[in-house]
């Protein structure tokens, strides 16, 4: 299911949409990197420049988030 959320970047309120598998996954990525979701929303955000929207930002960020622990099992 595609579920609605907001967040507060630097200031300013936004939604975006995501699949709970990835709602889930983000917020797991936050707790292990000791962090509160909201601020990785905004590093997310900040990183992705002007291109594309904050939803497929976090889309990729997740992605990528996976892949790399998987490496990282592989190597180890």
């Amino acid at each position: 299911m595609i579920a609605k959320h907001s967040a507060t970047l630097h200031g300013h309120r936004t939604s975006f949409t995501l699949e709970d598998a990835f709602w889930q996954e983000l917020k797991s990525i936050a707790k292990s990197r000791g962090m509160p979701l909201a601020r990785l929303i905004v590093e997310i955000d900040d990183g992705r420049g002007s291109e594309g929207n904050l939803s497929s930002a976090i889309r990729l960020y997740v992605l990528a988030w996976i892949k790399a622990q998987a490496r990282a099992s592989d190597a180890g």
